[in-house]
């Protein structure tokens, strides 16, 4: 019987990371202040659907069409955080 020698078990890719490190590791975006969170929803497969179709007729991405519609809902960020935060002032000194 031939003998096979093994080198040594393989480790994490350099430069891999978990998906925390990932989602800290993102740039800020120019004109950005602050870092990016991440949003999980759950939504219907058929909405979904829909929504991945007309994303790509358009050559879109779904996370940039959602961030759009958030946007348009709740408007200015610093304005949201003086509203939810105590001590934080919005640029118009609200």
């Amino acid at each position: 019987m031939k003998k096979v020698s093994l080198g040594p078990k393989p480790t994490a890719k350099p430069g891999a990371q978990d998906a925390d490190g990932w989602v800290k590791s993102r740039e800020v975006g120019a004109g950005e202040k602050e870092i990016n969170k991440r949003l999980t929803i759950d939504i219907p497969e058929s909405l979904h659907r829909y929504i991945k179709m007309q994303c790509a007729a358009r050559g879109a991405k779904i996370a940039d069409e959602v961030r759009e519609l958030l946007m348009q809902k709740y408007g200015n960020t610093e304005i949201s955080k003086s509203a939810f935060l105590p001590g934080v002032a919005s640029e118009n000194g609200k």
